[in-house]
């Protein structure tokens, strides 16, 4: 029976009639191959099951207890398969409220906190981001935490920026390595 025609409906004893599935080579092919792919999401490769033993010709009861699944379960997957194919096994959008920070708005947070400091400060914290970049301090603390970035940690050794940068080190390592005699060395970092 050619695809685009209505699926014939199959009866199995009582209840609703369901529909048969009829899968080319290339779909059965692609199905058995998202089914035991490693990178599949658990629920394609049990969609992607559930419509192969459809193609079976099991019942939704038959492939719900091979698959440890209610029957309402293989319902839908079947229903949606017979509609749209391969394409009907995907997640649907979910609902609720549209995302309100744009992916332009979380490139603009990254740059800004790898490429700029605030003024009069080493680095960003949340609430000075938060007031730079015009969102809430929420917001910027789970953009930085998708991204990995600690800015209020350093990796690395900054450099000072003091003109007399070298005076001083060369004084500091010169009571080190050569104190005065009976005296005691503090150092009390800024």
């Amino acid at each position: 029976m050619d695809r685009t025609t209505k699926q014939p409906q199959q009866r199995r004893g009582r209840g609703r009639p369901t529909v048969q599935i009829v899968l080319t080579d290339q779909e059965r092919a692609t199905l058995e191959r998202w089914a035991r792919r490693r990178t599949s999401s658990q629920a394609l490769a049990l969609r992607c099951q559930l419509v192969l033993a459809c193609a079976e010709g099991l019942s939704n009861v038959q492939a719900a207890a091979r698959l440890g699944v209610h029957p309402a379960t293989v319902g839908k997957w079947r229903g949606r398969f017979a509609r749209r194919r391969l394409e009907g096994l995907a997640d649907e959008p979910r609902p609720g409220a549209p995302r309100r920070v744009t992916d332009e708005d979380v490139e603009r947070v990254v740059v800004k906190t790898l490429e700029e400091t605030p003024k009069d400060a080493t680095h960003w914290s949340v609430r000075e981001m938060a007031r730079a970049a015009g969102m809430s301090r929420s917001t910027v603390a789970r953009i930085w935490r998708a991204f990995g970035l600690k800015p209020h940690l350093v990796e690395h050794w900054k450099l000072s920026n003091d003109p007399q940068f070298l005076e001083k080190v060369r004084d500091v390592v010169g009571l080190y390595l050569n104190p005065p005699e009976a005296a005691v060395v503090l150092c009390v970092d800024e």
